[in-house]
């Protein structure tokens, strides 16, 4: 979603630094792996094609905080998805031949 963001802090020796990789526009969002050794972060887009990525090795990385946006819908996720069914409603097959 628009206004994620990823922080990764790196050893650069005798100080660190940090780096950020935001997801920019709507519909984009930041993806992390990590492979061989490798820290990468990606910004995509819905269909899934990488717009930027950001490689370390990950022997230098010190932290790796991602940071979403807050949702403001959160309460309608909280929802049942339905009613549960009343006792009277239920259908008694028993006694049917």
């Amino acid at each position: 979603m628009k206004g994620d963001r990823v922080e990764i802090v790196v050893d650069a020796g005798d100080t660190t630094r940090t780096y950020e990789v935001v997801a920019s526009r709507a519909g984009r969002r930041v993806e992390t792996a990590v492979r061989r050794g490798v820290v990468e972060v990606s910004e995509v887009t819905r269909s899934g094609s990488v717009v930027r990525t950001a490689r370390f090795m990950a022997g230098r990385v010190l932290a790796l905080v991602e940071q979403p946006v807050p949702r403001e819908a959160d309460d309608e996720r909280e929802r049942p998805l339905r009613e549960d069914p009343k006792p009277s409603a239920r259908v008694s097959t028993q006694g049917s031949t």
